[in-house]
This record gives structure tokens, sequence and C-alpha cells, in this order.
């Protein structure tokens, strides 16, 4: 792999991260859903420990919450490159509710390629304060 290659798997899988948290500002749960392999998993920061598995069900996951008006910030974002079709990474978040404090909190995300997209493995967020 080269250096270029390896730069690109951090942009693209940087970008996956960014574009999570806007498209769930925007209530576009079929397009969050979307973000991972058929058999990803997710954690939300909540409850690290209670995973949904697969794209079906994390898409029902996002369907049943209640309406609300969100704004995440992702920040800090290192991606670490396993190989061609695999990486891992961590970010900080910051999610604004309008209902109370912010919460802060972070994911650490495994990335895999599929049919040439990367799509999140795996998604754990984790509460911090």
């Amino acid at each position: 792999m080269t250096e270029g290659d390896r730069r690109a798997i951090e942009q693209d899988c940087a970008r996956l991260v960014a574009l999570y948290a806007n498209l769930n500002d925007a209530a576009r749960w079929e397009d969050v859903a979307a973000l991972y392999a058929e058999d990803g998993r997710m954690a939300r920061p909540t409850a690290p420990d209670d995973w949904i598995v697969g794209r079906d069900a994390i898409l029902t996951a996002f369907l049943s919450r209640r309406a609300r008006t969100t704004r995440h910030v992702c920040s800090n974002i290192v991606i670490d490159v396993l190989d061609e079709s695999h990486a891992s990474g961590e970010s900080a978040m910051l999610l604004f509710t309008g209902e109370g404090a912010p919460k802060v909190g972070s994911f650490h995300d495994r990335f895999v390629r599929v049919q040439g997209e990367w799509r999140f493995a795996e998604r754990r967020g984790s509460l911090i304060f």
C-alpha cells in the first residue's frame, strides 16, 4: 500500500464519521443505517454495552427514537489503516440537544471496505460526562 492509498483510506473513513453526524442530525435514518455494513453493529454512547446488530436492526432502532433536534460535533478523528479493506478509528463527540447540558463522549469505530465503499463494521459510543 502506498502512502497515498493510506491517506485516501484515512480521508474516506474520516468522511464517514462526519457524514454520520450530519445525517443523524438531519434525521435521515435510512441514510445513517446505509453507512453500516449489512452485518455491522452499533452501541449508542448512552448504552455502550448494548449492541444493535445488522443494518436492518440499526435502522429500526433509529426509527423508534422520539423526534428531537440534535447537533453532533465530532473532532479529534484519528484513523488507523490496518490493510486495504480494514481500518479502525477514534473520535471525540459533543452532543447538543437543547435538553440540558451537552453530552461529551467518544466513538470507537471499525471500518470495512464493502464492494469498494467504506462502511462501519462497528461503531461504539461512550459518554465521559
